[in-house]
């Protein structure tokens, strides 16, 4: 068996430059003190080589020259050795390894170097995947390679590099996305403290594009429900509150369009379920706005989860049923008016904190419907139907008394943060692979799961690679590299 590298040696070039830069340094300290930031910036510029020395000599180790090989139960035969470039945190290394290929034409050569150190995207070192990604979860290509990578004076990937890269990680997310999902939740703790549990879902357009590019344009016979390629990417967060009413923690996800928010549905459902088996007495809120099509999610998730200990509390987002009103108000008293602005203010406070709230909204529009006509007429009935139909959903007061939140702002707040923040600037248009890949990286990171979620991803880069020791021994006996026990090759 072969390993192929050479020794790093402690005096090598780099070190040597390293310590003359130090001594001609300390000589500027013999005029006046010398500017600190300069010195940062040079002694990383001097020590950067030096790191990538280290990582080529460490990243050769995982390289074979030996055969035949066999990696998941296919035998591979060495094919030829040839020369790449791989991203590390510290910055481009280049250095010669062996390829080998199945029997058979046109097969597939793979790298056992790049399998056993667990290359990601083909050119990827692990801490550098790590840190791109989490940079492409907050910035786009553009911004990651002309300013973040820049500053921080390690790597320099190329913008092609940063789009593939979240692309890549989030076909091994989705191809086990939900064991990965459980696993994660199995290895949280809850907290002690928490004694409710509240579901919201929502939803955010994005402008898509058809797989060649274009902007995705409505299917013959069917209307646009909005802007032309726009369509809706759903959230949902589950939030655990405690006996105060204050937020403990929050899980968000995000998913790129799909009819009827399917898996969305079944990750909140998932959620939900694994917290009730370990705290059962959790008490459950649906909170929504007034989207029917949201309250039938929530409807389903609830009932998925199975029997409550207590029945389970449906919740408008108070500031939706405020805008509602205040349509109301502008409807009857002119829009915007002092008359308008002090009605509603005192309007939301009877429904806040009055049990009859509500009915004295409804008298409200009412009486002004049947007292308008034309415009007024209809908004008032738009806005009286809305508040018929949500009646049941809006006893603020009691909801209060109990501690129970009555505002979806997390839910809005995760609108803005997982989508509209980073996926609705100016220009951008999506297809569902690359936006599902952004959503999932900021997903995570929002939830708190990066690290954890980072450790399910790299491990499934990496794969084991055994060899034949005798080309004389059965089939069978097969045994793992390990490159502390590896003669090296020369």
């Amino acid at each position: 068996m072969e390993l192929c590298h050479t020794n790093f040696e402690m005096r090598s070039p780099a070190i040597e430059k390293l310590g003359q830069f130090i001594q001609e340094w300390r000589t500027h300290w013999e005029k006046s003190a010398p500017d600190y930031e300069r010195f940062e910036h040079e002694l990383h510029e001097q020590i950067n080589p030096i790191e990538c020395e280290m990582l080529t000599e460490e990243l050769a180790r995982y390289d074979v020259a030996v055969e035949p090989i066999e990696v998941d139960g296919v035998t591979y035969r060495q094919a030829l050795t040839a020369s790449e470039t791989y991203l590390t945190a510290a910055g481009n290394v280049s250095l010669k390894r062996h390829l080998y290929r199945p029997t058979g034409r046109g097969s597939r050569s793979i790298c056992p170097l790049e399998l056993r150190a667990g290359i990601i995207g083909g050119d990827w070192t692990p801490r550098a995947a790590r840190q791109a990604a989490f940079g492409m979860a907050h910035l786009t290509a553009a911004e990651d390679s002309t300013a973040q990578f820049v500053e921080l004076e390690g790597m320099r990937p190329s913008r092609a590099s940063l789009d593939r890269l979240p692309k890549a990680l989030s076909a091994h997310w989705e191809e086990h996305r939900q064991a990965w999902e459980n696993a994660l939740r199995a290895n949280e703790n809850l907290p002690e403290q928490a004694q409710v549990i509240a579901l919201s879902v929502d939803g955010v357009t994005v402008r898509m594009q058809n797989e060649g590019g274009s902007i995705q344009r409505d299917q013959p016979g069917k209307h646009s429900s909005g802007p032309l390629g726009q369509r809706e990417a759903g959230c949902a967060t589950v939030v655990w509150y405690d006996t105060e009413g204050e937020r403990l923690h929050t899980v968000r996800y995000g998913r790129m369009p799909e009819h009827g928010k399917v898996i969305l549905r079944q990750q909140i459902a998932a959620e939900a379920s694994q917290t009730l088996a370990k705290q059962p007495n959790l008490r459950r809120v649906l909170l929504a706005d007034g989207a029917e099509p949201n309250w039938s999610i929530l409807a389903e998730v609830d009932q998925a989860c199975g029997p409550a200990s207590q029945p389970s509390v449906p919740i408008v987002d108070f500031y939706h049923a405020c805008d509602h009103l205040k349509e109301g108000c502008d409807a009857a008293w002119g829009e915007s008016t002092p008359r308008s602005k002090a009605e509603f203010e005192r309007l939301k406070i009877l429904l806040k904190e009055d049990v009859q709230g509500v009915d004295r909204i409804m008298h409200m529009l009412k009486y002004h419907r049947g007292r308008t006509k034309g415009n007024p007429r209809k908004r008032l009935e738009t806005q009286l139907t809305y508040f018929r139909n949500q009646q049941h959903r809006m006893h603020y007061p009691a909801y209060l008394l109990d501690n129970l939140p009555i505002a979806s702002g997390v839910m809005e707040a995760s609108c803005k943060t997982l989508v509209t923040q980073r996926m609705k600037q100016s220009g951008m248009t999506w297809t569902k692979p690359g936006g599902q890949a952004i959503l999932t990286l900021r997903s995570l990171i929002q939830s708190d799961r990066w690290q954890s979620a980072w450790e399910l991803l790299r491990s499934d880069f990496t794969r084991t690679v055994t060899v034949h020791p005798l080309e004389s021994t059965a089939r069978s006996s097969f045994v793992q590299l390990d490159p502390s026990n590896l003669p090296l090759a020369g």
